[in-house]
C-alpha cells in the first residue's frame, strides 16, 4: 500500500460523517410515564415517578399500598451509605406491618438499578417482593437482571428530592435486635400519596391474598 493511499485512508477515518448519515448515540434514558407519588418524610419530600409501561404489576402493587395508607407511619428501617435506603415495612418500634401476597419479579424490563431509582426489596426467592422498596443512592448495577441473577425490579425513579434521599442515607445507624443499619432517630414516612395520574391509567388489580412475611437479608430484601 502506497504512502498516498495510507494518507487518504487516515484522512477519511478522521473526517466527520456526511450530513444525513446515521450517528451512533447512546439510547435515550427511559422516562417514567406512570403516576407520580409524593413521600412526605420527616426529613423532607421525595417525589417519584413510576414506570407503568415497563413494570406494570410492580407499579400497580406499589400504588395499591400507597392508596391503602400502608406506607403512612412506616420508616426507612435500613440505611446503608454508598448503597441504598430501604423502607415500607416497619413502624418506628420495628413492628412489621402485615402485607398481601408476593409479587412476580419484573426485573427483566431493561431498567437498571442506577442512582435515584426505586426497586422492590425481596428475599432470596425471585418472586417474593411484597410492600418493601428501596431507593438506590449509587449505581448498583450488580442488582440488575442477568448480572445479579433474577435481579431486583426497578419500577420508579426519584423526580425531586434526591437531596432528601442523601440526607437520609447519612443518618447515624445502629443494630436493633435482628436488624442492622437502623437509623438511631427514626426516619418516618409521614404520608405517601398520589399527586399526579396519567389519564390512561389502568384499573387497579384486586387486593392480593395474605401471605407470610419473609425475614430480612443482606441485600435490599424484605
Amino acid at each position: 500500500m502506497t504512502q498516498a493511499v495510507m494518507a487518504l485512508l487516515a484522512t477519511l477515518a478522521q473526517a466527520p460523517a456526511p450530513a444525513g448519515s446515521p450517528a451512533t448515540e447512546p439510547a435515550p434514558k427511559p422516562v417514567p410515564n406512570g403516576p407520580v407519588v409524593a413521600l412526605d418524610t420527616s426529613l423532607g419530600r421525595i417525589t417519584v415517578g413510576l414506570y407503568r409501561d415497563k413494570a406494570p404489576k410492580t407499579s400497580a402493587n406499589f400504588l395499591k399500598y400507597v392508596r391503602s395508607g400502608h406506607y403512612d407511619g412506616t420508616i426507612f428501617h435500613r440505611v446503608v451509605p454508598g448503597f441504598m435506603i430501604q423502607g415500607g415495612g416497619f413502624d418506628p418500634s420495628m413492628e412489621e406491618k402485615p402485607t398481601g401476597a408476593t409479587l412476580r419479579n419484573e426485573a427483566k424490563n431493561g431498567l437498571r438499578n442506577s442512582r435515584g431509582t426505586l426497586a422492590m426489596a425481596r428475599t432470596d426467592a425471585p418472586d417474593s417482593a411484597m410492600a418493601q422498596f428501596f431507593i438506590n443512592v449509587r449505581d448498583n448495577h450488580r442488582l440488575d437482571f442477568g448480572i445479579g441473577g433474577a435481579g431486583y425490579a426497578v419500577f420508579g425513579e426519584v423526580l425531586e428530592g434526591m437531596e432528601v434521599v442523601d440526607k437520609i442515607v447519612a443518618v447515624p445507624t445502629q443494630r436493633k435486635g435482628d436488624h442492622a443499619n437502623v437509623p438511631v432517630t427514626p426516619v418516618l414516612i409521614k404520608k405517601a400519596r398520589v399527586v399526579a395520574t396519567p389519564s390512561a391509567e389502568p384499573k387497579a388489580e384486586a387486593p392480593p391474598r395474605a401471605a407470610p412475611t419473609p425475614g430480612p437479608g443482606s441485600e435490599p430484601r424484605s
